[in-house]
C-alpha cells in the first residue's frame, strides 16, 4: 500500500527466530495465485504457524495473541533469507505491516520490501535483544522511527539507535513514490533533455 513515510510510532510484534527464510513468510504454494490483492497475501503471511494442518489458528504463535499488534515487526537475525519471491514482501505489506527490525536482512528481501512500502531497519545486536525484552515485560512497548532523520526509539527504555536507508528510496518512501511514480515526476525534464539530444 502506498502511504507516506514520516514518523511511525507503533507498538511491535515480535518474532525472535533467527534464519525466516521465505518460504516460512509465505509458503511456496502461494506463488501460484494469480491475484496481487494485498489481503490475500496478508492472510496468508507465515500460514503454516498461524494455522494448525487441521486449519485451526495456532494459538500459540504470535500473531494470533492479543496481547500483540502494530505496524512493526520485530524479526531475528538473518530474515527473509531463501528464494528471492517477492510475494514474501507483499505478505508483509498485505497484514499491516509498515516497518521490519532486525540485525540482518538478506539483501534481495530487504530490497523487496523497499519497493512494496515496507521499511526494512537494521539495527544493532544489542538494540534488537533489549527490544525484544521490553517487548516480553510489556507488549504494550512502542517504538519510534523516524524517518526523516534515520533514527528508531525503544520507548520503554529511550535507547535509540541510526539507521541507514538509500537516499532514493528514502525519497520513494517518504512521497509515497513507486519507481514509476518516480519516473513520472521526472518527466518534465526527461522530455526537456530528450528535446535538446544529439539526433543521429
Amino acid at each position: 500500500m502506498k502511504q507516506k513515510f514520516d514518523i511511525i510510532t507503533s507498538t511491535c510484534v515480535p518474532l525472535p527466530l533467527e534464519n525466516v527464510d521465505t518460504d516460512q513468510i509465505i509458503p511456496a504454494r502461494f506463488l501460484k495465485a494469480t491475484t496481487k490483492e494485498e489481503k490475500f497475501f496478508g492472510d496468508n503471511l507465515f500460514r503454516d504457524w498461524r494455522y494448525n494442518p487441521d486449519g485451526s489458528l495456532n494459538k500459540d504463535f504470535v500473531l494470533n495473541k492479543p496481547e500483540y499488534g502494530g505496524q512493526i515487526l520485530v524479526a531475528g537475525k538473518n530474515f527473509g533469507s531463501g528464494s528471492s519471491r517477492e510475494h514474501a514482501a507483499w505478505a508483509i505489506a498485505g497484514y499491516g505491516f509498515r516497518v521490519v527490525i532486525s540485525s540482518f536482512f538478506a539483501d534481495i528481501h530487504k530490497n523487496n520490501e523497499l519497493n512494496n512500502f515496507v521499511l526494512p531497519v537494521v539495527v544493532s545486536e544489542q538494540f534488537l535483544a533489549d527490544l525484544f525484552a521490553s517487548i516480553k515485560a510489556d507488549p504494550k512497548t512502542e517504538v519510534r522511527v523516524d524517518v526523516p532523520n534515520q533514527t528508531v526509539t525503544n520507548l520503554a527504555n529511550g535507547q535509540s539507535e541510526k539507521f541507514e536507508i538509500n537516499s532514493y528510496k528514502k525519497y520513494c518512501l517518504m512521497n509515497a513514490l513507486d519507481d514509476i511514480d518516480y519516473l513520472l515526476q521526472q518527466k518534465s525534464k526527461i522530455e526537456a533533455y530528450e528535446s535538446q539530444a544529439v539526433k543521429y
